[in-house]
């Protein structure tokens, strides 16, 4: 606790190395476009309808609208806009989505706080490093197979982390932060059987987002709580069976920054399908394929995650309707991965009837995201493609222009394109902003 409070405490003091400045700005830009495409989806445009009718003190923005609210209330909208579909980031080892919560927490403290574009970028960093190391502390895939849900859990913390840091609590206000932050620690993975993607938003984005803001402010108001609620008597880590996974919290802190190891999504879709894709765009571009050319297509990926986009009713986390679409238009863009219309194509549908899909134990063992894909052409060819490291991820990392390419596409058609453009160019360089409030007239719409 010693060493965790204390690093915590002076994140936003303490420069980061420019690769690390480098890629926290890719995920900031690749979060507020979420943000702003997702408010005009179910989840986001719900949430901003709920916190519209709260009211509150006109503290954060709501990017995508005009609408100012308290930053509590912010964090919650933003953070469930943020996953209103399959288009923010994740990480994999953590096994949950950093961005949606905890850039929604940074940016309404950084507002109301009148906060640097340098201090947002610290303590988003500092976000992405506590959340992965709560997670990895509990053992993220045990955690997950017992019925709690990583994707709260460590997205909970990270929120927490980079609102304390942007409320410049010192080493004993982050101790209190984390005993508030534990108490309203929650999640079960029953969000998997939500068929609306909206308790979901909930669950990755908002409510962590706003528990962490609110342990921030009760802090930063004067709250003080239990000192040290990562050992004692009836601790956190012993409450979730975790007290073995306590190194974990402090190993390597502020020598390798978890950012760097969280993927931006290429494909606006679904995680488990990311792979499948950069396989089947491959095999287009290598053989000139057509969907008439398909007899047969055979999918694996790995087994666990298999369940979770196979035959699904919405489009953007459907496995073989977006392979279906793709071999129809030859790519994926945000507005196919989310036209409901076309589940009901007669030639989406025909296609999909050619697919096959299974879960891999061999993929899953062999770790990262993959997927091996196979085509039967009519004319007896017989094509595979296996993508070993998805374009996005820390092995296949995206570059700033392929990031500006996507958050640009997400963006114009809600902000315009000047506006897409400004946003754009002031995060990629968000050390000149000298308060956050600054980016407010280009993330309304």
């Amino acid at each position: 606790m010693r060493e965790l409070s204390a690093y915590m405490a002076q994140a936003v003091k303490k420069p980061l190395p420019p690769e690390v400045v480098e890629k926290t700005k890719h995920h900031i830009i690749d979060t507020l476009a979420a943000m702003v495409s997702g408010s005009r989806l179910p989840p986001g445009k719900i949430a901003i309808s709920y916190v519209k009718r709260l009211g509150g003190v006109k503290e954060a923005s709501i990017p995508g609208t005009r609408v100012l609210t308290s930053a509590i209330n912010a964090a919650l909208a933003n953070g469930m806009a943020a996953h209103a579909d399959e288009t923010d980031d994740s990480h994999q080892p953590a096994f949950y989505h950093p961005g949606c919560a905890v850039v929604p927490a940074a940016l309404a403290l950084g507002e109301r706080n009148r906060s640097s574009g340098e201090a947002l970028l610290a303590a988003a960093a500092l976000g992405y490093d506590i959340g992965c190391r709560f997670n990895f502390a509990f053992g993220a895939m045990r955690f997950h197979l017992a019925g709690h849900s990583t994707h709260s859990f460590g997205a909970l913390f990270g929120a927490a982390a980079a609102a304390g840091a942007l409320a410049r609590l010192d080493a004993d206000g982050m101790r209190w932060l984390l005993s508030y932050t534990a108490q309203q620690a929650s999640g079960v993975s029953c969000w998997m059987r939500d068929p609306d993607h909206i308790e979901k938003a909930f669950d990755f984005g908002g409510m962590p987002a706003r528990h962490g803001v609110s342990a921030a402010l009760m802090v930063a108001s004067g709250m003080t709580g239990v000192e040290d609620v990562l050992s004692g008597e009836r601790n956190l880590l012993f409450a979730f069976g975790a007290e073995s996974g306590a190194g974990e919290l402090v190993r390597q802190l502020g020598s390798t920054y978890e950012i760097m190891n969280a993927n931006i999504k290429k494909w606006s879709v679904g995680s488990p399908i990311q792979a499948a894709l950069d396989s089947m765009q491959a095999l287009i571009r290598r053989h000139g394929l057509k969907a008439d050319d398909v007899a047969k297509v055979k999918i694996r990926v790995q087994d666990h995650e298999a369940a979770i986009v196979d035959n699904r009713d919405m489009p953007d986390i459907c496995l073989q309707h977006l392979i279906a679409v793709m071999l129809l238009d030859g790519t994926v863009t945000f507005a196919s991965s989310h036209d409901e219309a076309r589940m009901k194509d007669r030639k989406v549908l025909a296609l999909r009837k050619k697919i096959e899909f299974v879960g891999s134990a061999e993929l899953t063992q062999s770790g990262g995201r993959q997927a091996i894909v196979e085509v039967w052409t009519r004319e007896g060819g017989h094509f595979t493609h296996h993508t070993q490291a998805v374009k996005g991820t820390s092995a296949h990392p995206m570059t700033r222009a392929e990031v500006d390419g996507k958050c640009a596409e997400l963006l114009a058609p809600i902000l315009g394109g000047k506006k897409a453009r400004a946003l754009i160019d002031a995060v990629w360089g968000l050390e000149q902003v000298k308060d956050v409030r600054m980016l407010r007239p280009l993330l309304a719409a």
